[in-house]
């Protein structure tokens, strides 16, 4: 099935986070992401924007954190972010994921089928959910390109049905030390999952407005009988995607702060793809702002029924507009209307100690949260998904 809608798949997602410092261990150091630009907030220059990606910045890798160190702690609900997932490459990957993570203290849940993929799910050193995917089998498997209908899933794979004391046994048989090509999480998002209280006035944004394909129409496989919807490119390939769960509306809303979504970015090819989506979202009466620049790629804003901020972002100029491939993210770049205030910009912020790249996270067994000035308080349990 042809794309006709503009929408080419996840471009980012950005995230609050407390510590600077400590997210740049976790991700860079835990995960073996890139920290692959090092900036500041243009709307607020006093504090860091940190962008983790693959070593180029390309669209749909790409997880970003304002550092808010005063902010209260967020929380997950209708109209916020949910979680996020980043790709592996199949299921031995996703134990030996699970291996490496508990061995550092973390708590992991899973692995759990989802029929479409095989995920585990952690929290960061913020309390944010974060979850790890396989590739496969893939969403099409039980259904043909373009039909879609609502999917009843497997008794055995939801919560209830499965046995969970089997799946926790479930782990690699020997400790893994460095992060395999198999592992690595650079390839990307595999999708993004936010909250609505009516998902088919999501589907009158994301499918009639927006024109992304629907692509899954489940359920809750932590919540028999509540929805779980699928939107993206009509392949349905992992890092185009986004789905909603369905909660009911007396559920509570979510709240913006640290450990919780700030906005998701869903790419389009140039300007003037992005202007013409602007123009369709004021006609369908939707507010949207006015194209922002970014250095890096180019904004406009908008929000979903439920008041989830949603962003459109060019793919270009990229990431390298400013720096070399060799060393992204290794220093403090800024906008150009803000280099005439470097300096007291710098004095606000506190200096990070990056991880060198290319990293293979040989160091993350032997007790990263014990080096100086990286504490990782990190949570001992993972709430229940549903």
């Amino acid at each position: 099935m042809q794309n006709t809608s503009g929408i080419l798949g996840l471009h980012h997602i950005t995230l609050v986070a407390s510590n600077a410092q400590r997210t740049v261990d976790f991700y860079a150091r835990v995960l073996g992401l890139r920290l692959v630009k090092t900036t500041v907030n243009f709307d607020d220059p006093g504090s860091y924007h940190l962008y983790f990606a693959d070593a180029q910045g390309g669209a749909g890798t790409v997880v970003t954190f304002f550092e808010w160190p005063r902010a209260p702690r967020g929380r997950s609900g209708i109209g916020g972010t949910h979680h996020f997932a980043l790709r592996v490459a199949d299921r031995d990957a996703l134990l030996r994921w699970k291996r490496r993570l508990v061995d550092l203290g973390l708590r992991v849940i899973g692995p759990y089928d989802r029929n479409y993929f095989t995920s585990i799910y952690l929290r960061d050193p913020d309390g944010l959910l974060v979850e790890i995917a396989t590739d496969g089998p893939g969403m099409w498997w039980d259904e043909q390109s373009g039909i879609i209908a609502q999917q009843t899933p497997p008794a055995d794979k939801t919560r209830g049905g499965r046995d969970e004391a089997a799946i926790a046994a479930m782990t690699w048989p020997e400790p893994v030390p460095v992060i395999d090509e198999a592992m690595n999480l650079t390839r990307g998002m595999h999708h993004i999952t936010a909250l609505t209280a009516n998902i088919e006035r999501t589907h009158e944004f994301l499918g009639e407005t927006l024109g992304m394909a629907r692509v899954k129409m489940t359920e809750n496989f932590d919540d028999p009988g509540t929805k779980h919807w699928y939107w993206g490119t009509p392949d349905a390939r992992p890092g185009s995607l986004i789905t909603y769960l369905e909660r009911p509306a007396t559920e509570r809303r979510a709240h913006m702060g640290t450990g919780a979504g700030h906005h998701y970015a869903l790419a389009v090819a140039d300007d003037g793809t992005q202007l013409r989506f602007r123009e369709r979202l004021l006609e369908a009466g939707v507010q949207v702002s006015p194209v922002m620049d970014r250095v890096y790629f180019k904004s406009i804003y908008t929000r979903d029924p439920d008041g989830h901020i949603v962003e459109i972002a060019t793919l270009g100029p990229g990431f390298l507009v400013d720096e070399p491939v060799a060393s992204t993210g290794s220093t403090l770049r800024l906008p150009p209307w803000l280099e005439a205030h470097r300096d007291d910009i710098a004095a606000q912020l506190t200096d990070i100690d990056r991880v060198e790249w290319p990293y293979d996270g040989h160091d993350g067994v032997t007790g990263m949260r014990g080096h100086p000035g990286r504490r990782l308080d990190l949570p001992t349990h993972v709430e229940t998904l549903a």
